[in-house]
């Protein structure tokens, strides 16, 4: 008998209040999670919570907002379609890739900027 699964982390998107990327990128992981369920692949549970509500968060991460997080690790200014598909399929254990805690990644294709 096979064991189960390990349960997935929880993707975590860390935003600020009156922030345009954050919402571009809140709509973008619903859209990529959307995405993923329709393919029949693991999604994430994903939790949206505000640095505001957290002093020692808000310290940390105010100017590198929206931020990504799973599995104790961060993807900050996560901006980029091709970067935050690469963390999810990483936190998802679908891929090796190496995060370097930044946004920085493949630039989508118009393809894929247009999902």
């Amino acid at each position: 008998m096979d064991p189960a699964p390990a349960p997935l982390p929880d993707l975590v998107l860390w935003r600020s209040d009156r922030c345009h990327l954050c919402a571009d990128t809140e709509a973008l992981v619903a859209l990529l999670l959307d995405e993923r369920s329709a393919a029949g692949r693991a999604v994430p549970r994903l939790a949206v919570r505000r640095i505001a509500e957290d002093p020692a968060v808000e310290r940390e991460l105010l100017e590198q907002v929206p931020v990504l997080e799973a599995g104790g690790r961060r993807l900050l200014l996560a901006i980029r379609l091709g970067a935050i598909r690469a963390f999810v399929d990483e936190a998802c254990g679908e891929a090796d890739v190496a995060l370097t805690g930044t946004a920085a990644g493949t630039a989508p294709s118009d393809a894929a900027a247009a999902r």
